[in-house]
């Protein structure tokens, strides 16, 4: 992991880690299980999450699958694309690569 001299440069960093995350998913689940539900599967999605983290945290436990932070950058995955939803982005625009990570 690089390590940021500045506030703005981790930002963006965690931003990477975001687009990539969305594309490894993309590449998995594609828009159907976005655009079944919608937003309010959106709600949903980003609830279990938070609920997920919010019960590890209180307990203390360490996570045997999916890390905190993997948690964290599902979350911000699932704001982002409820925005390109909003804006009915999500629906009528494709990928621009081809290749997609395979990570």
């Amino acid at each position: 992991m690089k390590n940021p001299k500045h506030l703005d440069e981790a930002f963006e960093l965690v931003n990477e880690e975001l687009l990539t995350m969305f594309k490894k998913k993309h590449k998995d689940y594609g828009k159907g299980n976005i655009l079944d539900m919608g937003e309010l599967g959106i709600a949903f999605r980003i609830s279990e999450k938070f609920n997920r983290i919010k019960h590890l945290l209180m307990q203390g436990k360490k996570p045997a699958n999916e890390s905190v932070e993997e948690s964290w950058i599902d979350i911000a995955v699932y704001a982002v694309i409820a925005v390109l939803l909003k804006r009915s982005w999500f629906k009528k625009l494709e990928l621009k690569e081809k290749n997609l990570p395979n990570k």
